[in-house]
């Protein structure tokens, strides 16, 4: 308890410590533009001239952070509420449930970035899955325009428990759903002015750019242009003059899909590590981001509301190349019809751990069919156990690391499980539930802020894969990462502790924030939602106790609290591996560097310590 109330009295001693300007008499409006995926590092005025504006004339957040798990609606709920995941309980993309979520087909590991999914499992979970409100919600009970816009998913969590009608007293949410069956309906108000700008009422589809090709076809080699062209046109043609005719202050979320989808199915790199991400088609979908960022940007000053307006840009994690590489994984031994020989399948931590444990294996994205000896569950989500409708072991897959639930919470076969993982070459680090009890080679998850009021149920074991650089100069803009997802060896995907992945872009400018001012305090996305709530004068009243702080260093006459840097390390396994986590302090606020085992985690070198890097 009384690290809880340490906790929470640094947090409000921060957020009191609030600057002249973002106590204005006029409500300012406020802009966070989400360029998914974005590295932090990777932005110049080559590759991204709008950000980089934006970036060198504003605030330079050249200390960000990404929560581990670093993916996308996890860190969406923490922009949405300014918590940390142990209080969202958004663990990762996929989570355990613990019930079947009837719009995910009945499955108990929903993938999150679905409309009526997130509204089913709100439902189960008391109308709040999150259980804390989003600053969206607050910002239109306080008289705020509100909208939200993008890629489908993290769009609806700025405001989800929202049951929009068509009265147009709600926020206008906007997706890649929109006008389909699975979408949110928009108002009255808002299907005239599209109309009458000449906007179709649905979303257009993808197109080439959802093409993730499969291991003898390589993916998309262009980006996301055709959509988020609709997304910035409604932003800019009907949303912005609709809010500055209303003349209230607003709140507008753009999350753009690119750089992110891009990466994901990049057709630059089939089977190769090189040059994965770094190919044409992933910069282009940088690019096509940066071009949505100076749209808006053109659109407040046409409109005469750039004076009043704060812009935030943060990224909701960084990226890297995928590996399916393993010398020591059973299931990279076994043919599969739809991947390489001796590569990594889809699914190989379920089936690796079926087989470790002498275990039945079952697909809950299969109607819980018995997954056969050479194939894999079509999501990768593996139910461990005699009896598929009661578990004894739950892996929701996610990419560069997975979640392990244990619904009976059975602590022999925790450590029968750790035992497993720790000789696998593609794990680096694991973290532990505390009451599952210490286990050598391991850490607690309380320590990365995985534990607090979450009403979803909550992972058991998070396991890391492990990731390297190829070699470049800047190693965050060329790391690779053992990935656990249906993507191939070359394309990208997202979710270790890797600073690759943990780097994310994090920018701001407008009257609130400081000019020319680069901020060499670590913050983070849990951060971005508590400043947000700060700018906009809202009053939170959070059930948990893992809140970010709110930037004060970047506003004008704003306090600049101290910061320092620590290292944990678990005690060594058996076969000498130690998970090591390197993190930074303000207060009691913790910002995860790296974490894993030493020598197997980009931004953590052989001895534990941290690798330098290059760039600013």
């Amino acid at each position: 308890m009384r690290l809880k109330t340490a906790i929470l009295s640094a947090s409000f001693a921060i957020l009191s410590a609030v600057t002249v300007s973002a106590q204005n008499s006029t409500p300012r409006n406020l802009i966070l533009f989400v360029p998914d995926g974005l590295r932090g590092r990777i932005v110049t005025s080559e590759t991204a001239p709008a950000m980089a504006a934006v970036r060198d004339k504003g605030v330079n957040f050249k200390n960000p952070h990404s929560l581990f798990p670093t993916f996308t609606t996890a860190n969406a709920s923490a922009m949405a509420t300014g918590h940390y995941l142990g209080d969202t309980g958004d663990f990762s993309n996929t989570i355990y449930t613990g019930y079947p979520v009837e719009h995910a087909n009945g499955s108990v590991t929903p993938f999150l970035e679905v409309d009526p999914v997130i509204l089913d499992v709100d439902e189960h979970f008391g109308g709040d899955y999150l259980n804390e409100e989003t600053v969206l919600k607050m910002a239109r009970a306080k008289g705020y325009s509100t909208a939200a816009m993008g890629k489908l998913g993290p769009t609806l969590i700025f405001d989800h428990t929202d049951k929009i009608g068509a009265d147009g007293l709600h926020s206008i949410v906007i997706d890649d759903a929109t006008g389909g069956k699975n979408g949110m309906p928009l108002s009255q108000e808002m299907q005239a002015a599209l109309t009458k700008a000449n906007l179709p009422l649905a979303t257009p589809p993808r197109g080439d750019n959802g093409k993730a090709g499969d291991a003898k076809t390589p993916g998309t080699t262009v980006p996301n242009i055709a959509q988020q062209a609709y997304f910035a046109d409604v932003a800019t043609k009907v949303v912005l003059p609709m809010f500055k005719e209303r003349a209230k202050p607003f709140v507008l979320v753009f999350w753009s899909r690119d750089p992110d989808g891009s990466q994901h199915n990049t057709g630059d790199s089939l089977n190769t590590v090189t040059p994965g991400i770094n190919g044409p088609t992933s910069l282009a979908g940088i690019k096509n981001a940066d071009n949505n960022l100076a749209q808006l940007r053109k659109a407040l000053d046409d409109l005469g509301l750039s004076a009043n307006t704060n812009i935030i840009i943060s990224s909701d994690h960084g990226f890297s190349t995928i590996s399916k590489e393993s010398k020591t994984s059973p299931s990279a031994k076994i043919a599969y019809e739809d991947t390489p020989k001796d590569f990594l399948p889809m699914g190989f931590l379920a089936i690796d751990l079926a087989k470790a444990l002498n275990l039945p294996l079952f697909d809950p994205n299969d109607k819980n069919a018995r997954v056969a000896d050479n194939a894999h569950p079509k999501a990768g989500n593996g139910l461990l156990g005699n009896d598929p409708a009661k578990p004894e072991l739950v892996v929701a897959t996610n990419g560069g690391s997975n979640l392990i639930y244990f619904p009976n919470s059975d602590r022999k076969l925790a450590g029968r499980t750790v035992k497993a993982l720790l000789e696998q070459d593609y794990v680096s680090g694991l973290f532990v539930e505390d009451d599952l009890g210490r286990f050598p080679g391991t850490l607690p998850l309380s320590l990365l802020s995985l534990r607090g009021k979450a009403v979803t149920p909550h992972p058991a074991i998070v396991v890391n894969f492990r990731s390297y650089s190829t070699g470049c100069n800047e190693p965050t803009n060329c790391s690779v990462e053992v990935a656990d997802t249906v993507l191939r060896q070359g394309q990208g995907m997202h979710g270790s502790f890797g600073r690759g992945d943990t780097m994310n872009f994090m920018a701001a400018i407008g009257p609130d924030f400081k000019a020319g001012y680069v901020d060499a305090l670590p913050v983070s996305n849990a951060d971005v939602g508590a400043t947000a709530a700060r700018l906009m004068g809202l009053t939170p009243k959070p059930k948990g106790y893992l809140i970010g702080r709110v930037m004060t260093e970047a506003m004008p006459n704003g306090a600049t609290p101290k910061a320092s840097s620590d290292t944990v390390k678990s005690e060594a396994s058996a076969n000498g591996l130690r998970t090591v986590l390197n993190f930074q302090r303000v207060a009691k606020q913790r910002y995860f560097d790296a974490a894993g085992f030493p020598g197997r985690t980009v931004g953590l070198d052989a001895e534990g310590g941290k690798q330098k890097t290059a760039g600013k």
